[in-house]
């Protein structure tokens, strides 16, 4: 079995792990009515999987460091098939939150190690690409998930999600057994001293770029539905091909994100990502009148959007290739996080002004990544060939 193969493969998992975060956004208003809560306090369920994964990450990254990466990657699985036996099992909201965590935190491991993974197991020249792939198995869930998650609620049952999800961790445990080579862990680093390495300063800076990058689109993108019914006027059917445009133009923009790194390197990569993600923001709060200018515009932010999300990890990655699970758990808490802030932050301003002024903000966050960017991010960071 060749070594792309392998990183395919890691991809497809990702998909089914990347799922169980994003699948019930679709479906919030079902779970409220079926476990008698309201649609708000059903909220809480991404923001508890969202801030779970950012301060779980690292503290489990640096407890498993020793840990060969195979027998991690299964113990992830292991945990993750857990965490969905306890959706479909146990009855409530607090058994539901619990379930989130327990989801959370092998999506954090998972993730992290098949990132780490595929680097290894790609040649040098094509390490962003590798990452892209894996990335693009992440965001493939954001595609085909939400959707999807929302057809079967909506027609049987939303608890046969995480069925699906609990049977394809099972079967996947047994494929990864086969087909994933064991891999020695890194060297330990206590949470303290991955801490340290926010002394760094082109760590940290690397960090508050991320920070903004995912602020500005979690601002925007958590209200993007009644942003495309109440400002762009789309009916329900409308609004569903806008999404799912919007999610495929997401896994070509991962993709081109990786092959870009490894030709032009990481500065124009990302430099040029982040100032179009800014600038789409912006158009798509003036496009509202067209229909086919909000198509075109969605496609733009989402391609941008994506692009960055590889050459963002070849860039924190770089800083200390000798921690590469510790810069990938850095990045995955801070993009966490980040999203948790800008869910709530969107929430705010949406409650006191209007819908359009939220698309705005979300454009202020990534140009603010964009200016530092370009502040910290020297030629010299470019990737060779």
């Amino acid at each position: 079995m060749s070594n792309s193969f392998k990183i395919i493969l890691l991809a497809l998992i990702t998909f089914f792990v990347g799922t169980s975060e994003y699948v019930i956004a679709g479906f919030l208003d079902i779970i409220a009515k079926d476990t008698g809560i309201s649609v708000a306090s059903a909220g809480q369920l991404i923001s508890i999987f969202s801030l779970s994964y950012a301060i779980g990450t690292p503290i489990l990254v640096a407890l498993t460091a020793r840990m060969d990466r195979k027998k991690l990657l299964l113990a992830s699985l292991i945990t993750f098939v857990i965490g969905n036996a306890m959706v479909i099992s146990l009855p409530g909201y607090l058994p539901l939150l619990l379930s989130r965590i327990v989801l959370a935190l092998s999506a954090g491991i998972f993730l992290t190690v098949s990132i780490t993974m595929a680097a290894k197991l790609a040649k040098p020249e094509k390490i962003g690409s590798a990452i892209s792939t894996v990335v693009m198995g992440f965001s493939t869930s954001f595609v085909i998930g939400i959707p999807l998650g929302r057809l079967v609620a909506a027609n049987m049952n939303w608890k046969l999600n995480f069925a699906a999800l609990g049977i394809l961790g099972l079967a996947s445990i047994f494929v990864l057994m086969a087909a994933i080579p064991h891999t020695e862990g890194e060297e330990p680093i206590p949470l303290v001293k991955q801490l340290a390495f926010l002394k760094n300063t082109k760590i940290l800076m690397a960090l508050v770029v991320i920070f903004f990058w995912i602020l500005g689109y979690s601002i925007a993108f958590t209200y993007i539905t009644p942003f495309l019914l109440n400002a762009a006027h789309m009916n329900t059917s409308t609004i569903s091909a806008a999404l799912f445009i919007f999610g495929v133009a997401s896994m070509i923009g991962a993709k081109i994100g990786g092959s870009a790194t490894d030709k032009w390197g990481v500065r124009k990569t990302l430099l040029s990502g982040l100032i179009i993600h800014a600038i789409s923001l912006a158009l798509l709060a003036l496009s509202v009148h067209s229909v086919a200018a909000v198509f075109f515009v969605l496609v733009l932010w989402s391609l941008s959007l994506w692009s960055s999300g590889p050459t963002q990890q070849v860039n924190l990655v770089s800083q200390a290739p000798e921690a590469s699970s510790i810069m990938i758990s850095l990045y995955s808490s801070t993009q966490q996080l980040s999203m948790a802030i800008g869910a709530g932050l969107g929430g705010i301003v949406l409650q006191n002004t209007s819908i359009n002024k939220v698309v705005w903000l979300g454009s202020l966050g990534v140009a603010i990544a964009a200016i530092i960017a370009i502040r910290v991010i020297r030629p010299e960071v470019k990737r060779g060939h």
